[in-house]
């Protein structure tokens, strides 16, 4: 018999994939599918960019292999009681029913949305680098920084599904303007394009994260600078989710976590700093072990793994 499969559909500032995924976390080969968002592009350009990736994935459902449900994970904040999203990076939606709209596209099974970030930590928990873990923090530092929580193993509750955005915490001794009304949300300064944007008032003349991450391992001071920035405000703003919660991982996915590793240094070094606080310090900082399919992971663990949003 065929495994059980869920359509998992991944919606960010950047681009939307959609993949089958099996009851293992392990994604059907040749069923991913990917195009290209942005905060330049209209309503109707995202809603043909989801419609291509999930009607694609949707094709490629195996002959007697069952659909289980759709799971979706998006940038927030979100609405789960309406199944709308409000991507702040993406400004053509607000308040968009991405949810009745996938069900359009996929009729007859059960469809569930939740924020991405929670869907990294649902990911990692299940099959990830969080495996073991009660107390888990999920990261995204990409476009945009988003987070979620597993609490004592299961989703932190969360009446609007917005629960863990730790983006949009503020970190001490930052001032940047953030796109949400705040000012020094670990957002505006540790996200890709909120670090490169600050490299260029230095002097920097790459325009994308992976210019500087190419600059940063020629030795570029300034790339060293930018990303040694970012990292230290992940790790305060770890700190002091740790302080309040007392969590066991960290795990960070998302393009620009894989700048270069000294992101992860500097972010550790920064949670050094609280040395009065043993039960701080005992807090793993590590790398998404799902690489860039764990956000399709986390949203078919809505899905499989229903159990875990109880």
């Amino acid at each position: 018999m065929p495994r059980p499969l869920a359509l998992a559909v991944d919606f960010g500032g950047t681009k939307v994939e959609a993949a089958l995924v099996d009851d293992r976390g392990v994604l059907l080969p040749g069923s991913r599918h990917r195009r290209a968002t942005g905060n330049a592009a209209s309503s109707d350009e995202l809603d043909a960019a989801v419609r291509e990736v999930v009607l694609a994935a949707r094709a490629e459902l195996p002959a007697g292999a069952p659909l289980l449900g759709v799971g979706i994970g998006a940038a927030g904040p979100i609405d789960v009681t309406t199944g709308s999203v409000s991507p702040l990076n993406v400004p053509a939606w607000r308040d968009h029913p991405l949810a009745a709209s996938v069900a359009g596209f996929v009729p007859d099974v059960p469809i569930t949305l939740r924020i991405d970030g929670l869907c990294i930590a649902l990911a990692e928990h299940w099959v990830g680098a969080g495996r073991g873990a009660t107390n888990l923090l999920g990261m995204i530092v990409s476009t945009g920084v988003g987070g979620g929580l597993v609490l004592g193993g299961r989703a932190a509750p969360n009446p609007t599904g917005n629960g863990g955005h730790i983006g949009h915490v503020e970190v001490g001794g930052f001032d940047d303007v953030c796109a949400c009304g705040g000012r020094g949300c670990l957002e505006a300064v540790a996200s890709g394009p909120r670090t490169v944007a600050w490299a260029r008032t230095q002097g920097f003349t790459g325009e994308t994260g992976e210019a500087l991450a190419l600059a940063h391992a020629a030795g570029d001071p300034i790339a060293i600078a930018a990303v040694a920035r970012a990292g230290g405000a992940i790790g305060h703003a770890i700190a002091s989710a740790t302080n309040l919660l007392d969590l066991d991982v960290v795990a960070i996915g998302g393009g620009f976590s894989r700048v270069s590793p000294a992101l992860f240094e500097h972010a550790r070094e920064a949670i050094t700093e609280r040395t009065a606080f043993p039960f701080v310090g005992r807090v793993a900082v590590v790398p998404s072990g799902l690489s860039d399919e764990g956000p399709l992971i986390g949203a078919a663990a809505l899905v499989h793994r229903p159990e875990l949003l109880a």
